[in-house]
């Protein structure tokens, strides 16, 4: 079939969710292909009809569809859920609406932790950016309570063996404070489980406070406070895709357009005053 994509590349694409989601969606006989349920494996083209749980979706051709980026201040007491059973406040609810499409996270903080967190509307690159092998770097400022000396430093950076298989920081950096309640910069490559919490948990000591700082090479601006968004610029953008491995988007005018609104939103937000920390 001449300019057929992967079905989960597509459904990925449009927003459904991440491409691992959508392998799992498709395996459980969620999406019908031109009135059959489609399995792992088809390939589609943007005259099929693709249909989602009830659902006919309109496809769209990958160039006519451009990336879109969010970077999210976390507070703490969010979850990374589009609900709650229990009535928690979502990491969704303060994000602006998207039309046609939906955010999908890329990667989660837990309920305790703060700090930044990116959105797109493409789930190859959410993929991605995700995935172990791309081998992205995420930093935390973490606040740990108990005595931490070179040798716990030394171990947590070769590895420790946790629950879900050998675990360690690729680099810790002192921050501020000293003696048993001081901060730490530690960088990981993998976005497991808690796994911040859970490698210094194997030495005897707690986190207090844990809060992300950098993924890969988006920092969070001075201006973005807590629970603000902003919107990355084309340039940002492009260096994630090409960090991720994923084809970067060309200029267009919708991309200087959604540039000078960029502007336009730094404005406001540094017109708000100084950033509450958190």
């Amino acid at each position: 079939m001449e300019n057929d994509e992967k079905l989960q590349k597509v459904l990925a694409r449009e927003g459904v969710g991440s491409r691992r989601e959508m392998e799992r969606v498709i395996a459980a006989g969620r999406v019908e292909v031109n009135g059959k349920v489609a399995q792992l494996g088809d390939r589609v083209s943007m005259s099929d009809r693709v249909v989602v749980d009830g659902r006919r979706l309109k496809l769209t051709p990958p160039e006519s569809t451009p990336i879109r980026v969010l970077l999210y201040n976390k507070p703490e007491g969010e979850i990374c859920s589009r609900s709650d059973p229990e009535g928690r406040k979502t990491v969704y609810e303060r994000l602006p609406e998207i039309k046609g499409e939906r955010w999908i996270s890329v990667g989660r903080l837990d309920f305790n932790t703060s700090g930044l967190l990116l959105f797109t509307n493409d789930g190859e690159l959410a993929n991605k950016l995700m995935h172990p092998s791309s081998m992205i770097d995420r930093e935390y400022l973490v606040r740990v309570q108990g005595d931490v000396d070179d040798d716990m430093k030394k171990r947590l950076k070769e590895g420790v063996l946790l629950d879900d298989g050998k675990a360690r920081f690729t680099d810790i950096v002192d921050g501020s404070g000293d003696g048993s309640n001081a901060w730490f910069y530690c960088v990981v490559m993998e976005g497991r489980n808690r796994e911040v919490r859970r490698l210094w948990e194997s030495q005897g000591v707690k986190v207090s406070r844990l809060k992300r700082v950098r993924y890969g090479n988006i920092f969070i601006p001075s201006h973005v406070r807590v629970g603000q968004w902003i919107e990355l610029n084309y340039r940002e953008v492009k260096e994630l895709c090409l960090t991720a491995g994923v084809e970067p988007p060309k200029p267009s005018p919708t991309s200087r357009q959604k540039d000078q609104e960029r502007e336009r939103q730094v404005q406001r937000l540094r017109a708000k005053g100084p950033r509450r920390k958190n």
